[in-house]
């Protein structure tokens, strides 16, 4: 399958078989990291990562994932460039796009990244924005094979703050590759009705089922649960009423309880604010999978590059 020169900006651009190629390449480059083996499909390849948000998991994902390739990373924090500031997004992008072989993105706007990706020429990554959260699916989708063998018919519930990037990423996902998705949150944190509609005609084709609920109960016969940070970043001064409205949706025993599954995993995208969304304990009873989770954001980033950019 050939991805050469694409970018990667939200779910919504890749078929259900190109996800699932980039997939079985990360599961592949995986396998090499682990019997110490790295390769050179990068080799010469100059990466930009733009990051007007600081990160841990994305950042240190494409610079290991890039260095593993032999390719050359640069990181270029919000003081670093004047992305949108002294310069237009345009401007910039057309700069970096002579410069680099490929973009990474971190930021607010999906429209920055768009934008990145139209002017610059060359493949650009989304590492994040309001919007969407892409490769954190690709992570989390790669978590589920290994558990369960498959993708297909498995029941994900996601907790939590259902209009948030990770809601709607995980959402899109989940429609593309013909897994049953529930969103279970407050009606007032319910994702847009566009969005909703959007996912429910990708899962006319793929066989899957789209939920959106305020019951507990939904989360019954639930494969995965899922949730994240009631807060998201930039939302800090909303946190009191956000921790009224979903305190009843935190991720506990009693939550946990209501699947009426034994096999059922627990999933978080990191960082946790363990008390709040999720209780320590449940935390740290799935916390080799949340971390096998959490490296799969090198494997499935690097797959990315490589698939996009690489010679392989």
């Amino acid at each position: 399958m050939n991805l050469k020169g694409r970018s990667f900006l939200t779910l919504k651009d890749f078929t259900p078989e190109e996800i699932m190629y980039l997939l079985d390449l990360a599961a592949e480059l995986k396998q090499k990291k682990k019997q110490g083996i790295t390769g050179n499909s990068l080799k010469g390849k100059n990466i930009a990562l733009i990051f007007e948000k600081p990160s841990t998991r994305t950042r240190c994902a494409f610079t290991v994932g890039c260095v593993d390739e032999g390719g050359h990373p640069e990181y270029l924090g919000k003081n670093d460039i004047q992305l949108g500031h002294k310069e237009s997004v345009e401007d910039t992008a057309r700069v970096l796009g002579r410069m680099f072989d490929g973009i990474e993105y971190r930021g607010f706007a999906q429209d920055t990244v768009e934008k990145l990706a139209k002017y610059s020429g060359v493949p650009v990554w989304n590492g994040l924005t309001d919007s969407d959260h892409p490769t954190q699916i690709l992570a989390d989708f790669l978590t589920l094979k290994e558990q369960f063998g498959k993708l297909k018919e498995l029941k994900l519930v996601y907790v939590g703050d259902g209009r948030n990037n990770m809601a709607n990423s995980l959402m899109i996902g989940s429609s593309k590759v013909g897994i049953h998705f529930t969103i279970l949150a407050p009606k007032s944190l319910w994702p847009e009705q566009s969005l909703i509609k959007l996912c429910e005609e990708y899962a006319a084709v793929s066989g899957s089922k789209i939920e959106i609920s305020d019951s507990l109960d939904t989360v019954e016969g639930a494969d995965a649960v899922y949730t994240d940070v009631w807060c998201s970043m930039g939302e800090e001064d909303k946190a009191a009423e956000r921790i009224a409205i979903l305190k009843p949706y935190q991720v506990n025993d009693d939550l946990l309880a209501l699947t009426k599954k034994e096999s059922t995993i627990f999933l978080h995208c990191l960082p946790a604010v363990k008390g709040k969304e999720v209780t320590e304990e449940v935390f740290e009873r799935f916390a080799d999978i949340v971390f096998d989770e959490a490296e799969n954001r090198m494997h499935t980033i690097k797959a990315i590059m490589v698939a996009t950019l690489g010679n392989h």
